[in-house]
């Protein structure tokens, strides 16, 4: 994985809608059932919308049941760091871009084999890409 990006404040907010800076520099979270990809089903990829970073690929996303795009993998283990996150009265564990550092949502152990794992991303974290 590259290097991490370096912008200040203002500039992610210049580059970034106001939905995708509230998730991705302040760790907000977008009600289920109203991002734009959600219920996406056309082949194609998923990248970080703060740096572009190919992330998951369409063939790994599945109806969770959520509301949030759901996926039981990412596109490879050094594209998003794991963080532990204690907020809400539990501890659950974040999924960051890591070339961006963007929180894109979480990561839970109740996902589909082969991989038993559940990346719930949200909307405005990503930015799709058609094949």
């Amino acid at each position: 994985m590259s290097r991490k990006m370096e912008k200040g404040d203002s500039e992610w907010r210049q580059d970034l809608s106001a939905d995708a800076y509230d998730v991705l520099r302040c760790g907000g979270t977008e009600r289920p059932f109203t991002g734009a990809l959600w219920d996406e089903k056309r082949p194609g990829v998923y990248r970080c919308a703060g740096c572009d970073t190919e992330l998951f690929k369409s063939e790994v996303k599945y109806d969770s049941g959520s509301g949030w795009p759901s996926f039981w993998e990412a596109l490879d283990d050094s594209v998003i760091e794991i963080r532990p996150d204690h907020s809400h009265g539990r501890t659950r564990e974040e999924a960051v871009c890591a070339a961006c550092g963007g929180h894109l949502g979480h990561r839970f152990p109740d996902g589909p084999q082969p991989t038993g794992q559940r990346y719930c991303i949200n909307s405005a974290a990503l930015h799709f890409e058609d094949r």
